[in-house]
C-alpha cells in the first residue's frame, strides 16, 4: 500500500515484498513500513517461506489501524508493529491505495545484487485471487472518510494478537526470520525508538550474522543496502 503518487515527498507505505529465491533455496519475503517519506530509516524485516509461493495461492494480509500494523501469512501473524509517541509522523497515517507490481530489485534484493534478473525468461507474471478490502473509502479532495465498510467494528480490528496467535508468531520468527532492522548494528548504532529488543531474537540473529547483528567490522563484501526512495 502506498500514496507516493499523491504525497511524493512525504509518502506513507506498507509493503509485502517477494524477494525471489536461488534454485533449491527457500523463497524470501520482506515487510517494510514508511511514514511521512521516512525512507532514510528503513524498517525492513525478512523471512524465509516454508513453501513455494509460485506453486499455489496463499493468503497475505495486512491489518493497519491507528495504533498498530500486523502482517499475516496464511492467517499466521508474522510481524506486529506498534505505534509509539517517539515515532511521530513516521507511523503511516495518511490515506493509501493498494498496488500490486513486479519490479526489478536486482541492485539489492538478491544477496546484495549478486544475482540479477535474467530477462530472457520474460515475460514475468503474477496472479492474484480473492482480494478482500475492509476499511473506509476516502474522498480524494477532502481526505475525509464518508463511507466505511461495516462488516467489522473498530473494536474488532484493534484487538491485540491472541495468546495462541502470538505463540504461532514467535514460532514463525524463531524459525524463519533472517533479518530485522531493530538488530542491525551496522545501520543503527542505537535502535530506532519503536524497537522492542527481544534478547532471544538478538542472540539468534547474532549467531546467524555476527557482523550485521553483533556490531563487528565487515572486512570484505558490500555495504548493506538502503531501500529505494519511493515506489508507487
Amino acid at each position: 500500500m502506498s500514496n507516493g503518487d499523491m504525497f511524493e515527498k512525504n509518502h506513507d507505505e506498507i509493503d509485502f515484498e517477494f524477494l525471489g529465491n536461488i534454485r533449491g533455496k527457500n523463497w524470501r519475503i520482506q515487510t517494510n513500513i514508511y511514514g511521512n517519506g521516512s525512507t532514510s530509516a528503513g524498517r525492513e524485516e525478512r523471512y524465509n517461506l516454508w513453501f513455494d509461493p509460485a506453486d499455489d495461492f496463499h493468503h497475505y494480509t495486512i491489518l493497519w489501524t491507528a495504533s498498530h500494523i500486523i502482517f499475516y501469512v496464511d492467517n499466521i501473524p508474522i510481524r506486529e508493529f506498534k505505534r509509539t509517541a517517539e515515532m511521530g509522523g513516521d507511523f503511516p497515517s495518511k490515506p493509501m491505495s493498494l498496488y500490486a507490481t513486479i519490479w526489478d530489485g536486482s541492485d539489492w534484493a538478491t544477496n546484495g545484487g549478486k544475482y540479477r534478473v535474467n530477462y530472457k525468461y520474460a515475460p514475468y507474471v503474477a496472479e492474484f485471487s480473492d482480494l478482500v478490502l475492509h476499511g473506509c473509502a476516502v474522498d480524494p479532495i477532502e481526505f475525509s472518510s464518508k463511507r466505511c465498510d461495516g462488516t467489522q467494528s473498530w473494536e474488532q480490528l484493534t484487538t491485540s494478537i491472541t495468546p495462541s496467535q502470538r505463540s504461532k508468531m514467535d514460532s514463525f520468527r524463531r524459525k524463519h526470520m533472517t533479518y530485522s532492522y531493530c538488530y542491525d548494528q551496522t545501520r543503527y548504532k542505537v535502535a530506532p525508538p519503536e524497537c522492542v529488543i527481544n534478547p532471544r531474537e538478538a542472540e539468534r540473529l547474532k549467531k546467524f550474522d555476527p557482523v550485521t547483528f553483533g556490531g563487528g567490522r565487515r572486512h570484505h563484501g558490500k555495504r548493506h543496502h538502503h531501500m529505494r526512495a519511493s515506489r508507487s
